[in-house]
């Protein structure tokens, strides 16, 4: 029982986490009231409706807010239901990990597919002085390697996957909204995935060296 209870004290828990105060997930009736706003991110058989206000089109349709919800689906939402003291938190937790949990297909996304690692870098890092930037790059990059046994990725050693992201401090900062979820972030000079740069001066330079990654 001892050897049990100290194993359990001993082990880490992870957390993934981006730093917004609102989610994003598809569109679910039950959720609307949770919400202080929801918005819709896509609908299949109301495209029109992307990037409006639930309760907006609710008013609009002379209906309740989850049957509007209803007459959406399928489709997705971002539901303001967090708490921004809550992520700051989380956010500085020493094992949680920053990760986008973007949703690349939706016509009106969560502005975390676009800028959530440059938020964590210049907002919470820099900003607001929440973590330092070494601890910060740490839970982008050598942290999620360790925990996932990513061999030779997430940290800048001989020998290992040239993954580099070339950026200032003083000037990277999120630039999407939920207004506008797809503008481009500020102060990322390059990138390069296994060596190869697949963005530099603002473009991407159309190549594709990335590779699936499976833990063995």
């Amino acid at each position: 029982l001892e050897i049990i209870k100290r194993a359990q004290l001993e082990q880490k828990v992870h957390l993934d986490v981006y730093p917004y105060h609102a989610s994003s997930t598809v569109i679910r009736p039950d959720r609307i009231k949770l919400s202080s706003k929801t918005l819709v991110t896509w609908s299949q058989p109301h495209p029109e409706m992307a990037g409006r206000a639930i309760t907006d089109i609710a008013i609009e349709w002379e209906t309740t807010e989850e049957e509007a919800a209803a007459r959406l689906l399928p489709g997705g939402a971002i539901y303001f239901a967090m708490d921004e003291e809550d992520v700051r938190r989380v956010v500085q937790f020493p094992e949680s990990m920053v990760a986008s949990d973007g949703l690349p297909h939706d016509k009106k996304p969560h502005p975390r597919l676009w800028g959530t690692f440059p938020r964590v870098l210049g907002h919470y890092s820099r900003d607001l002085g929440l973590l330092t930037l070494t601890d910060a790059i740490y839970k982008m990059t050598g942290l999620p390697a360790k925990t996932f046994k990513l061999k030779k990725r997430g940290v800048l050693r001989p020998g290992n996957f040239a993954d580099i992201v070339l950026f200032d401090p003083q000037t990277v900062i999120d630039c999407a909204t939920f207004e506008s979820p797809t503008q481009r972030s500020d102060g990322i000079e390059e990138v390069y995935v296994n060596g190869t740069c697949v963005y530099v001066d603002g473009e991407s330079t159309g190549k594709k060296p990335g590779l699936a990654l499976r833990r063995i």
